[in-house]
């Protein structure tokens, strides 16, 4: 890939870090107005975005921009960047805020949830914490975005305040928390070390950071301490975080599961591989491969513990823990199609997703029912939310139009390309299993009557302001399906190789 064309030094790469660094404040601040306390949300989302979207002709244009805020020592500072990765990342956080603000109204109100303030205060926190991961311009500017995020979503995560809630949340906390300490700090100690810098080689996603004459003994330790220390990637075995959080409220599971949390995973990682490692000396040590097979394992059996859960809420989770590995393969075969659909599938997936637990939130709202198998007929009374979910599941299947078919086509054809055909048949194994788990809660919701003696005449959608967003939400996921570029174009910008 031909280097960037230009640089833009520019403070206005700090514009949606400022927004969405203020907005918790003015939440505390309106806390006595919860009118206005959610207004802040509504209007920072949208100052955000628009924010990130004014550099995005620059970036398509072959621009990086880039502002260094502080050095701490040689080669270590807090310098932010972006890029065309870096915009499939916030572009997706800042505009689907939005929707979940919305969201989280219908939901915190109608279950008279406490602790609002503190709700809204800590979704914030976490946007923050995903557009400073997203415009890391260095190593160490993405390990404090990281734990930021980490930090704030665990009362997130803690909600309920009750026995189920703190244990969830404790591991959720030991997970994360320990792994960056464990293994992403030594990792971030050894690329020092060996590059003297931890400034990311943006433009150039080829070469990576790494001399020519680093011990490739180290550079292999140092890459799976990276691999392992982003938990958040819930790559197995480090995965059993991302269910035990589906103890928190259905808003915050989307957070985690589509926006914040483990997208900052899947971004890191694949940060860390293209423009901390490189393709080149990946593929020269073998490390794509064996990633991509760690990936493939990941891909599958999650799936298949997806099979085996009858709480809706639970099935997703393993859904998650299956579709995130979908991004770490692409990137990991090293082919430009198979990294085109794994990065796709950041925003491709995030759309989808997020309408199956918004989905799942409004089915609880309005039915208070979390389990499949008590969904028998709900779809006639809730046409609107299973229809959302149904779009959404064809997604996750992979049928077209919808956009998750665009990501497993651009996946399977890289598979093809490196004559991976391992690879190739987990992509299409997985593909099977995701039908087998997502068909019968559709098939249950539409074509099955209730049970005998259950009433369902009572039951109507959940409020609007939850059920229009799923339905946008599902509608995007067709759109981009049928325009395959509008995220693509950020793919291309980012690396061609």
């Amino acid at each position: 890939m031909a280097a960037a064309v230009a640089t833009i030094e520019s403070a206005r790469v700090l514009a949606p870090l400022v927004i969405t660094f203020l907005a918790p404040f003015a939440v505390y601040l309106f806390r006595k107005n919860p009118n206005a306390r959610e207004g802040v949300s509504f209007a920072a989302a949208a100052l955000a975005f628009i924010s990130v979207a004014s550099m995005i002709p620059a970036v398509l244009d072959g621009s990086i921009w880039t502002y260094h805020l502080v050095t701490f020592f040689p080669g270590v500072s807090l310098t932010f960047a972006v890029d065309g990765l870096s915009l499939i990342f916030a572009v997706v956080a800042t505009f689907l805020w939005f929707f979940a603000t919305s969201y989280n109204i219908g939901y915190m109100r109608s279950l008279k949830e406490h602790a609002q303030t503190r709700y809204y205060f800590c979704f914030a926190v976490a946007i923050f914490g995903a557009v400073g991961v997203a415009f890391s311009g260095t190593i160490a500017t993405l390990y404090l975005f990281y734990e930021v995020i980490t930090v704030f979503t665990y009362p997130l995560v803690a909600h309920h305040q009750d026995k189920e809630g703190y244990h969830g949340a404790r591991k959720y906390l030991v997970y994360l928390m320990g792994t960056s300490k464990l293994f992403l700090l030594p990792a971030m100690i050894m690329t020092y070390v060996l590059c003297g810098t931890l400034d990311f080689n943006l433009g150039d996603i080829s070469r990576g950071m790494f001399p020519p004459d680093a011990d490739p003994t180290m550079v292999t330790i140092t890459y799976f301490l990276f691999i392992f220390g982003l938990a958040k990637a819930a790559i197995m075995p480090l995965h059993n975080w991302l269910p035990s959080a589906m103890v928190a409220p259905t808003p915050v599971s989307a957070l985690l599961h589509a926006v914040a949390v483990v997208k900052a995973g899947v971004f890191s990682v694949s940060r860390i591989m293209l423009s901390c490692f490189g393709v080149d000396l990946l593929a020269n040590l073998n490390l794509g491969l064996i990633t991509a097979y760690m990936a493939a394992f990941t891909i599958v059996v999650a799936s298949i513990i997806a099979l085996t859960k009858d709480d809706l809420k639970a099935r997703l989770a393993y859904s998650t823990v299956s579709q995130l590995s979908y991004i770490i393969i692409g990137v990991a075969m090293l082919s430009p199609l198979a990294v085109k659909g794994g990065l796709l599938h950041i925003a491709h997936h995030a759309f989808a997703k997020i309408t199956l637990f918004f989905a799942a939130g409004a089915i609880y709202v309005a039915t208070h029912i979390k389990y499949i198998p008590h969904l028998d007929g709900l779809g006639r009374k809730l046409p609107f939310t299973f229809g959302a979910f149904a779009i959404a599941s064809l997604s996750m299947i992979g049928v077209p139009p919808v956009s998750g078919f665009v990501t497993k086509w651009y996946l399977a054809n890289g598979a093809i390309s490196i004559h991976q055909y391992i690879l190739l048949l987990a992509l299409l194994t997985s593909t099977l299993l995701n039908a087998g788990y997502f068909v019968p809660v559709i098939y249950r919701a539409f074509f099955r009557p209730p049970a005998e003696g259950v009433d369902h005449s009572h039951f109507k959608e959940a409020p609007l302001v939850m059920v229009a967003p799923l339905c946008l939400t599902a509608i995007i996921s067709v759109a981009l399906g049928l325009f395959p570029n509008t995220f693509a174009v950020f793919v291309d910008a980012f690396g061609k190789f």
